[in-house]
């Protein structure tokens, strides 16, 4: 497995907010991660990400134990973030927003072109500050420094959060790119179709647990049982 988390629990303070976690995802596979806001899904990624590290449980990346490493460390080995609020550095450009990612790993390098061949529209926004960007065009920035750390396993939060429908669609078209090319993905998002449409298989969080595993497939194809685990 690219990615294994076994028996995760995460605290904030005292406050418990992960009850042994255990979740999988493998080489090349698009795993959706869903459930209603305060389901624990952010405190997961953060947990895999070092930034609220578990207290019980095991946290394996490409046959790593990154259990409690530092997250620079995590980010060394291959595992890119793409966050809700995507976090560009505002007052730089597009430009070096991208050049501030870029790494090497033992994974697939990306180089700036492949990123305009993905997203045409970023080759126009190299010398604009990403504080002068629209959401969607922050996003393509953000999914391409993401990228260029040269990733085996991208963690998706929110992606489609704030975007229009037609961004939107972009960004399931570069989820399911990432898969052609044999990268691992973790998405959470509320936008829950469309996840599950780029997606192989699912799991499903409330309070803190995993309520639901299973194919994505399943989900589309029984709206009774998705209707019971997430509401759509």
């Amino acid at each position: 497995m690219m990615l294994h988390l076994s028996g995760i629990e995460t605290f904030y303070g005292e406050t418990q907010a992960l009850f042994g976690v255990s979740l999988e995802v493998g080489p090349g596979e698009v795993v959706a991660l869903l459930g209603p806001n305060g389901a624990g899904k952010t405190t997961t990624i953060r947990s895999i990400l070092g930034l609220s590290p578990p207290r019980r449980g095991q946290i394996s990346f490409d046959n790593h134990d990154i259990t409690g490493m530092p997250t620079h460390r995590i980010s060394r080995l291959g595992i890119s973030w793409v966050p809700d609020d995507r976090r560009v550095f505002p007052t730089l450009t597009g430009a070096r927003n991208l050049r501030l990612g870029t790494r090497k790993t033992r994974f697939r390098s990306w180089c700036q072109d492949e990123m305009f061949g993905i997203f045409s529209a970023l080759e126009h926004l190299m010398r604009r500050e990403c504080e002068n960007m629209s959401g969607g065009e922050m996003q393509m920035v953000a999914i391409s420094r993401a990228l260029l750390a040269s990733p085996g396993l991208v963690l998706f939060d929110e992606p489609s959060q704030g975007l229009a429908p037609n961004i939107v669609q972009g960004v399931m078209r570069t989820i399911k790119r990432l898969k052609s090319e044999g990268i691992s993905v973790l998405v959470v998002e509320q936008n829950a179709l469309a996840a599950l449409e780029v997606s192989d298989r699912t799991y499903v969080m409330d309070r803190g647990r995993i309520e639901y595993e299973g194919r994505a497939q399943e989900l589309l194809d029984n709206p009774v049982l998705r209707r019971r685990l997430i509401g759509v």
